[in-house]
């Protein structure tokens, strides 16, 4: 059997693009954030307040998948065989947790304003969050667009966060219009649209979390990978069949186990540079594979 020594590469990505995505995007929460919460206590706002403190966390979610793929663009070691392409799997988990902690909180928080009478939203909070909504989704479409570049879970996890801004300022801005045009009486519209944003942050925060837990937890990619990587391997003179085909993901990187059956009268020598064909088609066919880990097995037709 051989196995790949390449430590795991990046190539299919632009790693770099997410790190400064993640860096701009931090910047960009940090200014939103100030402006909606000032906004939302100056113009009596607890969705706009609540849209602020989503802001918050997309602060501190950025600079985890900032973190997160700092570390997984760490070349494999001794310590870490195949690489630390799984950090970024953690990052867009912590990520996922931070949404659904910030849902709760909003939830709590709108849910006793509801209960309070307080005064109705001042008008120039809905240009506030005009301009809020329209940064948020262009800004969404960018990292979107580097997540699926780079194939890589914490962009996605990122771009989400910024979609689920847009989300709740959105919301916002419906809640508060529904309070201005309903006049007195109608205040609570503002919260309630907070609490309908914190289930749509709820949602994406269960969105982003799924993909993260079955790469952390080695679940096998769609069928169509696998079929690439078989028929790859089937492609080279002297495969007489193929089984126990295993993939797994860390970061942007695939690692594939495969059972290879031969002629049982080839020499070890002949058998490894057969395994080493094979592992070059695939290599070669599915570009996403990293490691290639090949055991040798002599043909068996199952005729007796």
């Amino acid at each position: 059997m051989t196995r790949d020594p390449r430590p795991a590469t990046h190539d299919a990505g632009q790693p770099g693009d997410g790190l400064r995505l993640a860096q701009a995007g931090m910047l960009l929460n940090t200014v939103l954030a100030i402006v909606k919460v000032l906004a939302g206590l100056i113009g009596h706002s607890y969705a706009l307040i609540a849209d602020g403190i989503e802001s918050v966390a997309d602060i501190f979610g950025s600079l985890i998948v900032w973190s997160g793929l700092r570390v997984a663009r760490r070349s494999a070691d001794d310590h870490y065989p195949f690489g630390y392409g799984k950090a970024e799997a953690l990052a867009a988990a912590a990520v996922g947790l931070m949404l659904l902690g910030a849902a709760i909180g909003i939830s709590i928080e709108a849910i006793r304003e509801i209960m309070i009478p307080h005064h109705a939203p001042a008008p120039f909070t809905l240009a506030v969050l005009v301009c809020v909504v329209l940064i948020k989704e262009l800004f969404f479409r960018r990292v979107s667009r580097a997540a699926v570049s780079s194939g890589s879970t914490a962009v996605q996890a990122d771009a989400w966060h910024h979609r689920s801004d847009a989300i709740t300022s959105l919301a916002a801005f419906i809640g508060i219009s529904i309070a201005l045009i309903g006049g007195p009486g109608w205040e609570q519209s503002d919260d309630w649209a907070a609490l309908l944003a914190a289930c749509v942050i709820v949602y994406n925060g269960v969105k982003v979390m799924r993909p993260a837990l079955g790469e952390l937890m080695d679940r096998a990619p769609g069928g169509a990978l696998l079929i690439r990587v078989e028929r790859a391997a089937h492609s080279v003179t002297g495969v007489l069949a193929t089984e126990k085909l295993k993939m797994r993901r860390a970061g942007t990187a695939y690692y594939v186990d495969i059972h290879v059956q031969a002629d049982p009268v080839l020499s070890l020598h002949e058998a490894h540079i057969l395994s080493g064909m094979v592992k070059g088609a695939i290599r070669r066919e599915v570009p996403e594979v990293s490691g290639v880990l090949i055991h040798m097995e002599p043909f068996e037709d199952g005729k007796g």
